[in-house]
């Protein structure tokens, strides 16, 4: 990761030699000072001490679980060696959590991108349950955690679909790879209900992305950015949650082997 000028298998600056220079740099920064101000306005000097080589690994992982990475792909990237060690950064404590459920449940929409807020935070959490691209709060599939949608979890034809702003990366994430499959699809010229399918996921789940948006540019920049936290806060609990199973969609083959 560090390579030296010198040549040979093991030539690389130590980790004690990293931390000098890093300590060595840190220190000879002219100004380094945090958001917050003091009472005659002036900016609270940053402390250094709390900079230091490890530190970056501490945020590298925490911006990850911020982000929504699945806990176990986070373990491999960290190189941890069991996942209760990746669960540190995934910890939200429980009153973060019941803060975040409150914001959050306000700006439920459904399947058509109009508002559909939940009357309380118990009914967000107890009466829905997080599959990949949103809420559902059918019954059997509520009761059985997520894992028997009746329809493939096609979230987009469902009446029971509650997506929040929370989830909006899942939802834009699986908007790019239904537009993968459709371009899959027309290449290999299968039936336009095929491409009809997926052209029709993409619109609704556009529809309910652009929903979204709008209503998060319309509020104040205080309350976006609350909303904001709330989200990242329920990523962290539901990407530590053990996932949903999903029941198999038969998907585009990358290649026709009719004629081989």
């Amino acid at each position: 990761m560090f390579p030296t000028a010198r040549h040979g298998y093991d030539a690389c600056i130590d980790a004690d030699t990293v931390a000098k220079m890093l300590r060595r740099w840190v220190d000879r920064l002219p100004e380094l000072v945090t958001d917050t101000v003091d009472k005659d306005g002036l900016p609270v000097p940053f402390d250094r001490s709390r900079i230091f080589a490890y530190a970056f690994r501490h945020t590298y992982a925490q911006r990850h679980a911020g982000a929504d990475t699945e806990l176990h792909t986070l373990r491999d990237l960290m190189d941890h060696k069991s996942a209760d060690t990746t669960m540190g950064y995934f910890k939200v404590s429980m009153q973060k959590r019941r803060e975040a459920v409150e914001t959050m449940r306000k700006h439920v929409v459904d399947r058509s991108g109009n508002a559909a807020s939940t009357p309380s935070a118990t009914a967000y959490e107890v009466r829905s349950v997080a599959v990949p691209f949103g809420n559902c709060t059918e019954p059997s599939n509520v009761k059985a955690g997520g894992g028997r949608c009746p329809i493939r979890f096609q979230c987009s034809g469902c009446a029971f679909y509650r997506p929040d702003p929370s989830f909006l990366p899942a939802v834009e994430d699986h908007i790019r790879a239904l537009k993968a499959e459709r371009e899959m699809a027309r290449a290999l010229g299968t039936a336009e209900f095929v491409v009809r399918n997926f052209s029709d996921q993409i619109d609704s789940f556009q529809n309910v992305v652009t929903s979204i948006r709008l209503q998060l540019e319309a509020m104040p920049e205080d309350d976006r950015r609350h909303l904001e936290e709330a989200s990242a806060a329920l990523r962290k609990v539901r990407a530590a949650a053990p996932a949903p199973v999903v029941l198999p969609v038969p998907s585009v083959p990358a290649q026709s082997t009719a004629d081989e």
